[in-house]
């Protein structure tokens, strides 16, 4: 027996002893591992729940749909609103931990519901060394079990786990909530939020796989995968990205020479994000008329 079938074994053993479970379900390949071994350890009385917000992708939804359906899991969505949140809204470094709360705190709500008294997120062993991870206090404040964490599962034990299970996330990209897109200290909006959404949903029509779009009140500062550097300053895609974003109320267009990096407008960031504009090649939106 391998060491990674081990931890296997031993977290479907600890979720098996518990009457049910409710899993924190994003739809990524953390909580979707946590819902496929609940699943595999409990059957019926495994729950995958998915909170819908504002900060939630609508393409993320839907994969979060789909990848229940792959498990034969049991799929709940619950829905709540981070903005009416002063706290989260001010956006300050603390705002994962804000967010965190109010989310768990609804699948802890649903799980009293339904009758089941231990609800489950997705945090692995790599997480609390990744950085500023203020929502790790939540989890930790609310008692919110973490089975990959509990048995040391790193992330890439992770994803060979999900394709044990065949599960179609085993090489899906982290995707973080869309308030991740806005700088520390710029107020979380509906309007930031909806123009984040469709501006990346553009990339992903493009055929971009790791990218995000950061909003610094009005300046797009695109950031996508090294390897997908050169397609990106192709003509073609530079004019196309630079109207589209445009017409979705960006001021100006940049592409971060750095490339992808998560955490880039964290408080730990390298770069400067009151201004987004270093390492980036800019294009100015045209003028109106």
């Amino acid at each position: 027996m391998t060491s990674v079938e081990a931890k296997l074994e031993a977290v479907r053993d600890d979720l098996a002893s518990h009457d049910g479970v409710l899993v924190a379900f994003s739809g990524g390949v953390d909580s979707s591992v946590v819902a496929a071994l609940a699943h595999d350890a409990l059957g019926e009385d495994a729950i995958a729940c998915t909170a819908r917000s504002e900060t939630l992708p609508e393409a993320e939804l839907e994969d979060a749909r789909r990848v229940a359906d792959e498990i034969g899991i049991r799929h709940e969505l619950v829905s709540f609103s981070e903005l009416e949140s002063d706290e989260f809204v001010q956006n300050d470094d603390e705002r994962c931990y804000h967010c965190r709360t109010m989310r768990l705190g609804e699948m802890l709500d649903t799980a009293r519901e339904f009758g089941v008294e231990t609800v489950c997120d997705g945090t692995n062993a790599d997480d609390p060394g990744a950085g500023h991870r203020p929502g790790l206090k939540a989890v930790d404040e609310l008692e919110v079990h973490s089975p990959l964490l509990a048995h040391d599962i790193t992330k890439a034990e992770v994803r060979e786990i999900a394709a044990h299970y065949g599960l179609s996330v085993a090489d899906k990209p982290s995707m973080a909530c869309l308030s991740s897109r806005i700088p520390t200290g710029l107020e979380v909006t509906e309007e930031r939020l909806t123009r984040v959404e469709r501006a990346e949903a553009l990339l992903r029509q493009w055929g971009f796989d790791q990218f995000r779009v950061r909003d610094h009140d009005g300046l797009a500062r695109i950031e996508v995968a090294g390897d997908e550097l050169e397609r990106a300053l192709e003509l073609e895609f530079v004019e196309t990205v630079r109207e589209e974003l445009s017409a979705l109320g960006f001021d100006h267009v940049t592409l971060d020479l750095h490339g992808y990096r998560t955490g880039s407008v964290s408080p730990a960031a390298d770069v400067d994000d009151r201004s987004g504009e270093e390492n980036a090649v800019t294009a100015e939106s045209p003028p109106d008329g």
